[in-house]
């Protein structure tokens, strides 16, 4: 009988990606993959710890599967076991505490501990790379990892500390690692990586590398996700005119006032950001533009608030990830002055979530009467199939009987009230 394993994952693509590898070797290896609140005998919770609620999170998820599941092995990887290793050991909620190092090893881990072997997580290499090709994931898109680490140390940011220094993936296993789920037959291919935008093997920047990837044959097309503003030149701006490079970037803000980014330590100035902006809606009018911004940094005033404010309104961002500040243990940021209360931030917070309402919903109305490439990834209650365009907005084509994993060409006529705004339409015939 097959042996049952399930996962959770929390937080960032990165991490996604990370899961997605795990679960196809251990497909490949037999194992049943199913839901994580169904009966398995391996649990693995790959965690993030990005903020306290993230932290939060993540325990909350160890706490159910200490109760729902305690006679399986359980396993907690990713973030916030590479920051609290040693707490987690001494848990008796957890078997093995595996930190981003050797994640990759999960799989042989967890085959040595059913054949009856004494082992632990360190007695695997380390490799931030060490992941095959994923044939079986729980996505539609292919999560391709091009990068690990970031060597900024942003005063707020425990990342460094948690994933390393700045690490690229060579370059010729990149485009492998495409070729090779091109022909698993994925259609959207996602890099990802903690600053993929610093990516360099050798000779090959980040441009070069998406150059290259661009060129790779096939029917698929490329979406870069988030990524750091730190400049970009002309030749990265031209990227985006090859008709397989998706028109939409999340560039992180993080805020739209100069001092605070300078306390933030960021590396790059409000302006720089915005004139980053326009170049590239003035070249790719509908340019979906997302963001994250911080609200509450230690020091930030009514007046630096109102710069975020004025920033996202000149720019118009389909979407905008609000993070009310969390001091992180071992930051520069835990030890600076004028900590701004909890209340103050839920207010800031709950501003820019309005705010980005408005904007996501304008931005997705100016598609009304124009065509989206639709990637189709899943069906609706009605049978109804739903994906992103080229733009990333969410589309529910009105009709049935179509096919998962394939591109229609969609003329938009309306938009549909969910939990967000989804446009709607029909597939354009000739």
């Amino acid at each position: 009988m097959k042996k049952k394993i399930a996962f959770k994952t929390l937080g960032c693509r990165l991490n996604l990606f990370e899961t997605d590898a795990l679960i196809s070797e251990f497909a490949k290896r037999n194992y049943q993959v199913v839901d994580f609140g169904e009966k398995a005998d391996a649990y693995v919770v790959n965690t993030c710890t990005v903020t306290n609620q993230s932290d939060h999170k993540s325990k909350q998820v160890m706490n159910q599967m200490k109760r729902l599941h305690p006679d399986a092995l359980k396993i907690v990887t990713g973030c916030m076991a590479t920051n609290y290793k040693e707490q987690l050991e001494q848990s008796d909620k957890v078997d093995f505490v595996v930190d981003n190092d050797h994640k990759a090893a999960i799989t042989s881990l967890v085959e040595a501990y059913f054949n009856g072997e004494i082992t632990s997580p360190d007695n695997f290499g380390k490799n931030l790379f060490a992941y095959e090709p994923a044939d079986t994931t729980l996505h539609t898109r292919s999560l391709i990892k091009i990068q690990d680490g970031c060597n900024n140390f942003c005063t707020f940011c425990i990342i460094p500390k948690v994933r390393g220094r700045a690490i690229s993936r060579p370059a010729a296993d990149v485009y492998e690692n495409i070729k090779q789920v091109i022909a698993f037959g994925y259609k959207e291919i996602v890099l990802t990586g903690v600053n993929i935008g610093r990516y360099k093997d050798g000779n090959t920047d980040f441009e070069k590398l998406v150059e290259q990837i661009l060129e790779i044959p096939g029917d698929f097309r490329v979406r870069i996700s988030s990524m750091e503003p730190d400049g970009f030149t002309e030749s990265f701006f031209r990227l985006f005119s090859h008709p397989k490079l998706t028109p939409h970037l999340h560039l992180c803000l993080q805020s739209g006032s100069e001092d605070i980014l300078l306390k933030m330590r960021r590396m790059y100035t409000a302006k720089l950001f915005e004139d980053m902006a326009n170049e590239l809606r003035r070249r790719y009018p509908q340019f979906n533009l997302t963001t994250d911004i911080i609200v509450g940094f230690p020091g930030e005033t009514e007046g630096n608030f109102q710069e975020s404010i004025a920033i996202a309104e000149r720019l118009q961002f389909g979407h905008i990830h609000t993070f009310k500040y969390s001091v992180r243990h071992g930051t520069r940021a835990e030890r600076m002055s004028d900590q701004i209360s909890e209340k103050e931030k839920t207010r800031r917070s709950e501003i820019v979530r309005n705010l980005s309402d408005e904007m996501k919903l304008n931005y997705r109305k100016s598609f009304i009467g124009k065509k989206q490439t639709i990637l189709v990834e899943q069906f609706d209650k009605r049978g109804f199939a739903t994906g992103y365009g080229e733009h990333y907005v969410p589309v529910i084509i009105r009709q049935k009987g179509l096919k998962h994993n394939k591109f229609y060409t969609v003329m938009l006529d309306g938009i549909e009230m969910q939990d967000e705004p989804l446009l709607t339409g029909m597939i354009k015939t000739q």
